[in-house]
């Protein structure tokens, strides 16, 4: 993708962003037609659906050889990330919209040829946008973001992480990562992964790990990361995979090693 082409397509995606926003805020207060998916906890609402088909139809009308990898299938079933193509969350940290009505956010991520050129994660009621164009430099509205520091220590960091880390699960004993946590200055879990990805890009936040995330949960967040020298992948220091869901670990690059020691060490 040239940088005429970049450029086209990120000033379009940013206006359909605040358009969509817009939306939401004026709906949110509206029955929101709550249903479950794969379980309790995993909500969806009719903004969500309405707000994903929003962006499938005019991507459809206005770049209609690109593809789209959506949450709640708009999109397009794809066994490749040949062209552009778009991953979509309409709503990130939907169970925060319900409950809360704020920390949760649309993102997106823009691939050509399986690389990151273009990335959005807009906090809908903070009218907060983290945007990225490859090689252009990552921003939060107006203003830049440095590039992350690299003599963070892990000891003074906060990490981005939630319960089930704690307890029992698949992955991980769970005692090795309470040693971790007693080992960083502190850990948070704001609800909403693209979230906790752009802070990690604003150097607010030092890493994020999550047992088991979908493609357009991190997409845009990776992408920021990217720009600014965040490490980026799964647990075991793999790449990211945007076509399958995962674990993964986003890391300021000064800890990022520290980190995956933590995890192979309690590595089932």
């Amino acid at each position: 993708m040239d940088q005429q082409q970049r450029q086209e397509i990120y000033e379009t995606a940013k206006n359909w962003i605040y358009e969509a926003g817009e939306q939401i805020r004026e709906h949110m207060n509206e029955p929101l037609g709550i249903e479950t998916k794969s379980n309790a906890n995993d909500l969806v609402t009719v903004l969500d659906k309405q707000t994903e088909k929003f962006f499938v139809d005019r991507i459809h009308q206005v770049y209609p050889d690109h593809h789209i990898i959506g949450e709640e299938g708009f999109g397009d079933t794809l066994t490749n990330v040949d062209g552009t193509v778009w991953i979509i969350d309409p709503i990130d940290g939907t169970m925060n919209f319900v409950h809360q009505k704020r920390t949760f956010a649309i993102s997106i991520g823009i691939l050509h040829n399986g690389v990151g050129e273009i990335g959005f994660i807009y906090d809908v009621m903070g009218d907060i946008l983290y945007h990225v164009k490859r090689g252009e430099g990552a921003f939060k509205n107006d203003v830049q973001l440095a590039p992350l520091d690299k003599e963070k220590k892990l000891s003074e960091s906060i990490i981005g992480m939630n319960h089930f880390w704690l307890c029992e699960n698949r992955l991980v004993d769970y005692t090795v990562m309470q040693k971790f946590v007693r080992t960083v200055r502190g850990t948070r879990s704001h609800g909403s992964a693209s979230l906790e990805l752009a802070y990690i890009a604003e150097g607010v936040q030092d890493a994020y790990l999550a047992l088991s995330l979908s493609p357009w949960d991190v997409a845009a967040g990776i992408i920021l990361n990217q720009e600014v020298g965040g490490i980026t992948g799964d647990i075991d220091g793999n790449p990211w995979n945007p076509l399958k869901r995962s674990s993964i670990l986003v890391a300021n690059p000064a800890i990022h090693d520290e980190i995956v020691g933590f995890i192979k060490e309690g590595r089932k």
